[in-house]
C-alpha cells in the first residue's frame, strides 16, 4: 500500500514537471524571454518540482518609470536570450524570463527588492545563493558578462551573437557623400581647403572629442552602475519605491 502511494506521488510529480517544462518550451518557441507576472513566477520559478534553471530579469520598462538603465539592460538581455534560443546547444535546462514591476509588484515585495534592473538565477534545486544575484554594479550588464556569469552558475556556455549594426557604415557613407557633393559643387573654387582657420576649428573639435568623458567610457568600458563609497548606495540603478 505504501509503495503504491509513493509510486502514485512520484508519477504525479513527474507529470507536473513535464507539464511545466512543456509550457516553458512552448513560450520559448514564441519569445526568447518569457514575460511573467506574480502567478507565473511562483508556479514556474519558485515552486517545485524543477529540473531546470531560470534566469530572471527584474525590471521596470513602463515609460512612466523613466528607467533608462532598464531599457539598455533589457536590450543586452534580449541579445543574450536570442543567442541561447537560436544556438545548437539550446535545451530545456535553462530559460530566460522577465518580471516587470508593473506586472509583478508582489514579486518585488516578496523578494524585498526596491530597485531595477536586477538579474537573478534560480537553480533547479534549493534557494538562490548570494552568487546567484548578478553583480551589475561592479561588472555592468553587457551580454557577454551575463553569459559568463550564467556559465559559472549553470555550466551552460552561451556564445553571444549580436545582430549586425550598420549605423556606423551608413553614417560614414553619408559623410563621404556630403563631402564629395560639397567638393563637386565648389570644384571651380577650392581655396577654402587651404583655410587655416577652418582646419584649426576641425582640429579643436577632434581634440575635444578625444578628451571627452564619452571617449574615456568607450576605451575603459566602466560599469554602468557603481557603489558610492561615501554612502554605500548604488548609483545609476533606478529606484522603484
Amino acid at each position: 500500500m505504501g509503495e503504491s502511494a509513493a509510486l502514485k506521488t512520484f508519477m504525479l510529480i513527474k507529470n507536473l514537471l513535464a507539464e511545466k517544462v512543456e509550457q516553458l518550451m512552448e513560450w520559448s518557441s514564441r519569445r526568447s524571454v518569457i514575460r511573467m507576472n506574480g502567478d507565473k513566477f511562483r508556479r514556474f520559478v519558485k515552486a517545485p518540482p524543477r529540473n531546470y534553471s531560470v534566469v530572471v530579469m527584474f525590471t521596470a520598462l513602463q515609460p512612466q518609470r523613466q528607467c533608462s538603465v532598464c531599457r539598455q539592460a533589457n536590450e543586452e538581455y534580449q541579445v543574450l536570450a536570442n543567442s541561447w534560443r537560436y544556438s545548437s546547444a539550446f535545451s530545456n535546462k535553462l530559460f530566460f524570463t522577465i518580471v516587470d514591476y508593473d506586472e509583478g509588484a508582489d514579486v518585488f515585495q516578496q523578494l524585498n527588492m526596491n530597485s531595477a534592473p536586477t538579474f537573478m538565477h534560480f537553480p533547479p534545486k534549493g534557494k538562490p545563493k548570494r552568487a546567484d544575484t548578478f553583480d551589475l554594479q561592479r561588472i555592468g550588464f553587457a551580454a557577454e558578462q551575463l553569459a559568463k556569469w550564467i556559465a559559472d552558475r549553470t555550466d551552460v556556455h552561451i556564445r553571444v551573437f549580436r545582430p549586425p549594426n550598420y549605423s556606423g557604415t551608413i553614417a560614414l557613407a553619408l559623410l563621404v557623400s556630403l563631402v564629395g557633393g560639397l567638393l563637386y559643387l565648389r570644384r571651380n573654387n577650392l581655396e577654402f581647403i587651404y583655410n587655416k582657420t577652418g582646419w584649426a576649428m576641425a582640429a579643436l573639435c577632434v581634440v575635444f572629442a578625444m578628451t571627452s568623458g564619452q571617449m574615456w567610457n568607450h576605451i575603459r568600458g566602466p560599469p554602468y552602475a557603481h557603489k558610492n563609497p561615501q554612502n554605500g548606495q548604488v548609483e545609476s540603478k533606478e529606484d522603484l519605491v
